[in-house]
């Protein structure tokens, strides 16, 4: 089934994809379709996080959100979608929420890569400073949502992420406590002005997906060039 990747990127760059443990924080727009995009391109361990139920608002963007898996929980019906790809992957569904509380039961020293797409800013600051206090990969997105052309979704090292609101509510975080990543990391994001002001934050696939294509694209690329 790997056959067209393998053609493009090599037999010992499938056999270390394969061999790499790979959680993922948040499995909405952005996450499923990275994890998506991973199996397809074979990876076989894999962890999901997200203490989340499927909803009806989510069908317009989130990978495994359809009308029959409204109310199942998030991470759940990923697995049993990603399954269907490759039912040899060891797939981990965890129906939690990433918090002070709980971050340490996610022994993250014991992945390869560690992906962030949380929401919200008080537990993504939380993963980004425990994350880069790890020996593993880490790649985090910034805003997805109030975006429309995907053609500005770029990557960029944190500190040099511009015209992204949530970039910045977290750098103003981090001088405000003093606290800071231990090591630079890179961040999908988009320079593309916000699109609406409401409390409701509206958002389309063609853009959560770029966002987290983009992610795996990263993982991917970092494993070939190891």
């Amino acid at each position: 089934m790997f056959q067209r990747a393998e053609q493009l990127l090599g037999t010992d760059a499938m056999k270390r994809i394969g061999a790499q443990r790979v959680i993922i924080f948040g499995v909405g727009g952005v996450g499923s379709w990275c994890a998506e995009a991973l199996v397809r391109t074979g990876v076989k361990h894999l962890t999901l996080v997200d203490f989340d139920r499927v909803d009806v608002t989510n069908i317009n963007r989130q990978l495994m959100a359809t009308q029959q898996t409204i109310g199942q929980v998030k991470v759940e019906a990923l697995r049993e979608r990603l399954l269907t790809i490759n039912p040899q992957a060891e797939i981990t569904a965890l129906c939690k929420l990433f918090d002070e509380e709980s971050a340490p039961t996610f022994a993250l020293d014991s992945y390869d890569f560690i992906i962030d797409a949380i929401d919200s800013l008080k537990d993504k600051a939380l993963l980004i400073e425990l994350a880069c206090q790890t020996k593993a990969k880490f790649f985090s997105s910034m805003g997805a949502a109030l975006k429309l052309d995907p053609t500005r979704v770029q990557v960029a090292e944190f500190w040099k992420v511009k015209g992204d609101p949530l970039a910045r509510a977290l750098r103003n975080r981090f001088k405000k406590q003093q606290r800071f990543p231990k090591r630079k990391f890179k961040c999908v994001f988009s320079d593309e002005p916000a699109q609406q002001v409401g409390e409701v934050k509206g958002s389309l696939v063609q853009i959560t997906a770029v966002f987290g294509m983009t992610l795996a694209s990263l993982v991917i690329q970092n494993i070939n060039n190891s």
